[in-house]
């Protein structure tokens, strides 16, 4: 089993609801084992136009299946959710395979670790939450190391609380 950590969004329709769904979904893949799942982000949209913020959150799994079967599992999970990606920026559901245990992988179509998270505060403040010593394999520094680089970069990034319903 290999550790492997994933970044989550939405900024259409119940943010929470769709992170939580997806979260669901990815424990009913054969080969993962869902571990731990942080706390949701509200953040602002960094790089796109769109007037819709995001809820983003990170979670860790144990998975037997290798880095491009997993990212195809991924997107085949934002697809069930609603996600067009012909429909422009703004998503139901953006899955991200940001870790695969210690490996680098360059593959058409996957690439891990995820090429942006380093720049990403709305990806690493989660991460952070969940695996501040892990060490980026190229980058060779920890996450926590990554976070306090770009947390003054003017990314607005809110923790939440997870809504209890009932």
């Amino acid at each position: 089993m290999t550790e492997a950590f994933i970044g989550l969004g939405s900024n259409l329709g119940d943010g929470q609801a769709n992170l939580l769904a997806a979260w669901q979904r990815l424990g009913r893949v054969p080969g993962v084992t869902l571990g731990s799942f942080s706390r949701p982000y509200r953040t602002a949209p960094l790089e796109i136009e769109s007037c819709h913020w995001f809820t983003n959150a990170v979670g860790s799994i144990a998975t037997t299946l290798p880095p491009d079967k997993l990212l195809g599992e991924l997107l085949a999970i934002e697809l069930e959710l609603g996600r067009d990606r012909a429909q422009g920026r703004d998503r139901t559901v953006d899955l991200d395979l940001l870790f695969y245990g210690s490996a680098v992988v360059a593959l058409p179509g996957c690439v891990v670790p995820h090429p942006e998270l380093a720049r990403r505060l709305f990806v690493l403040a989660p991460l952070a939450e969940l695996a501040p010593a892990l060490v980026h394999p190229q980058l060779e520094r920890t996450v926590r190391e990554l976070c306090r680089e770009v947390e003054h970069s003017g990314q607005v990034v809110e923790r939440n609380e997870w809504r209890v319903e009932g």
